[in-house]
C-alpha cells in the first residue's frame, strides 16, 4: 500500500509527488515539481500579486494538498500499467499545475472588504479559480494553450461539473483532467480527519448560502452540520462512486494494488470514514 505521507507538511507531499514524477519520467525537469510548489505555496500564503492568505478553513492548502498527492500516484499507477494514450512529462506536469491551483478560487482579493472567508465563493470558486490560472500562468510565461490546458482540467471539479462541455484538445489532456477530478474527491474524503471537518465544511457552506443565494440551492438543503453528516454515507454512495465509475472513466481503479483486483487504500479509507460517520450517529441516538 501507499507510504504515510502527512498531508499538512508541503515538503512531504513534495517529496511523494517528486517520486512519481521521476518514476515515470526518470529524464523529466528534476526542478518542476519544486518550483510550481513554490508558487502554489506563495498562492497561498498571500505572497502572489493582489491576493491574500486563504483563510478557508475546510478548502485550505492542505485540502489541495490531498487532492495533488492523489493525482501523482493515480498518474504514476497508470503510466506503470502501461495503459494508452500514455502521457507526456509535459501534460503531467500541466496536471500538476491544474491541481495544485485548482482551488485558488477561494483566495481573497487584498482589497475584499466584504464579510466573511473565501468560503463565500464557493458556487463560484471553479470560475475564479480559472481566472485565477489564467493570471498566475501567464505571469510565469505559459502558452495560451497550456494555460488553456490547465483550465480545462480546474473544470473538471466542482460539484455540478458538466464535462461534456469541456473543449479537451486530446485524449491525453482529457485523462489529466479527469484524474484530477477523481483526486479531488478520493484526497479529501479519505483524510484522516474527514469526519471530524465535516462541521467545517457546512460552516463553509452556510457562508457561501449567505453570501450568494442565487447559486447554492445545494448548500441550503442541509439542517445543520449533524444533517450533512447523515447524508454523507448516501453523497459517497449515490454520487461519488458512481461519478468516479462513470463519468471519470474508473481511473480510480489505477490505484488498486496490485492492478487490477488489488486493494484500494483510498477506497478503504473512505469506506472506513463512512463507518466512523455511521458509529458517530448512532451514539448520538442513543
Amino acid at each position: 500500500m501507499f507510504p504515510q505521507v502527512a498531508t499538512n507538511n508541503p515538503t512531504a507531499v513534495k517529496a511523494d509527488v517528486q517520486a512519481a514524477y521521476l518514476t515515470m519520467f526518470p529524464q523529466g525537469d528534476h526542478d518542476f515539481v519544486a518550483r510550481v510548489f513554490g508558487w502554489a505555496e506563495d498562492c497561498f500564503a498571500g505572497r502572489f500579486a493582489d491576493y491574500q492568505p486563504i483563510d478557508a478553513r475546510y478548502h485550505d492548502f492542505e485540502h489541495t494538498l490531498q487532492g495533488t498527492l492523489c493525482m501523482a500516484r493515480l498518474l504514476c499507477c497508470r503510466h506503470v500499467v502501461g495503459v494508452l494514450p500514455q502521457l507526456s512529462p509535459h501534460q503531467f506536469e500541466l496536471g500538476l499545475v491544474g491541481i495544485l491551483l485548482h482551488d485558488t478560487g477561494y483566495l481573497k482579493r487584498r482589497d475584499d472588504a466584504s464579510p466573511g472567508t473565501g468560503a463565500k465563493y464557493t458556487a463560484t470558486h471553479v470560475f475564479r479559480s480559472v481566472e485565477f490560472a489564467h493570471q498566475l500562468l501567464t505571469d510565469k510565461g505559459f502558452s495560451e494553450a497550456d494555460i488553456r490546458a490547465v483550465q480545462n482540467m480546474i473544470r473538471c471539479t466542482g460539484i455540478d461539473a458538466f464535462l461534456e462541455s469541456i473543449a479537451f484538445e486530446s485524449d491525453a489532456e482529457r485523462v489529466v483532467g479527469f484524474a484530477l477530478g477523481t483526486a479531488d474527491l478520493l484526497g479529501q474524503m479519505a483524510a484522516e480527519d474527514y469526519v471530524e471537518k465535516l462541521p467545517v465544511l457546512y460552516d463553509e457552506f452556510r457562508e457561501a448560502a449567505r453570501h450568494d443565494r442565487g447559486h447554492t440551492d445545494f448548500i441550503t438543503k442541509f439542517g445543520g452540520a449533524t444533517d450533512l453528516m447523515q447524508r454523507t454515507p448516501a453523497f459517497w454512495r449515490d454520487y461519488v462512486q458512481p461519478k468516479l465509475d462513470r463519468d471519470f472513466a474508473s481511473l480510480h481503479r489505477f490505484l488498486n494494488q496490485p492492478f487490477p483486483t488489488g486493494r484500494n487504500w483510498y477506497v478503504e479509507r473512505i469506506e472506513a470514514n463512512m463507518g466512523r460517520i455511521q458509529e458517530k450517529l448512532a451514539a448520538v441516538a442513543r
